[in-house]
């Protein structure tokens, strides 16, 4: 195993505990009333109209948003639950994507972290969206729930696959001996 993927495989592993620690504390989304799915279609030249505006007035990324950008997985990724969400990327915007699900619509920027992992961001309206080596999730911190999880690409299947069968080492190691 080469050093890349020790590394790879120790940072999934704290990301990992990061997530079930978040778990406890999000809630899934309720489904929208009937009156909500009634104004869908004028919700959804809103979210249009709203999404061109938005790209002509972004400011441009510098180069390390744009080497984030480039690590984004894009298409339809399956989620949990039968849920879906697609992910695409901003022709007119390099750097920018468009992420819509069942019922959301967000405008999405790299935003670089301290862990490695791949964070995009719509500040407006508080949604987060993180992709991890073997799976990614979007959060909305506004209301402190979690819209989509379990949502995976090809390439991180594989990963959560390779992850299953040879795990990664714990954070703490309970089977060597204290020294006093």
């Amino acid at each position: 195993m080469t050093t890349f993927s020790k590394c790879c495989r120790y940072l999934a592993g704290l990301l990992w505990g990061a997530v079930f620690t978040l778990q406890g504390a999000v809630a899934q989304t309720p489904a929208p009333s009937p009156a909500q799915a009634k104004s869908k279609p004028a919700a959804a030249k809103s979210t249009k109209q709203a999404v061109k505006k938005a790209s002509e007035s972004e400011p441009p990324l510098d180069s390390h948003e744009l080497s984030i950008a480039q690590r984004v997985h894009i298409g339809q990724l399956p989620c949990e639950l039968g849920a879906s969400v697609n992910m695409s990327a901003d022709a007119a915007a390099p750097g920018y994507f468009n992420l819509q699900g069942k019922g959301y619509k967000y405008r999405m920027r790299p935003v670089a972290t301290s862990t490695g992992a791949i964070r995009l961001e719509d500040a407006k309206a508080g949604a987060v969206w993180l992709q991890l080596s073997n799976k990614s999730m979007l959060m909305d911190q506004i209301n402190g729930r979690r819209l989509a999880d379990e949502c995976a690409h090809p390439d991180q299947v594989a990963v959560a696959n390779d992850m299953k069968i040879n795990p990664p080492p714990a954070l703490i190691d309970t089977s060597m001996p204290v020294r006093r």
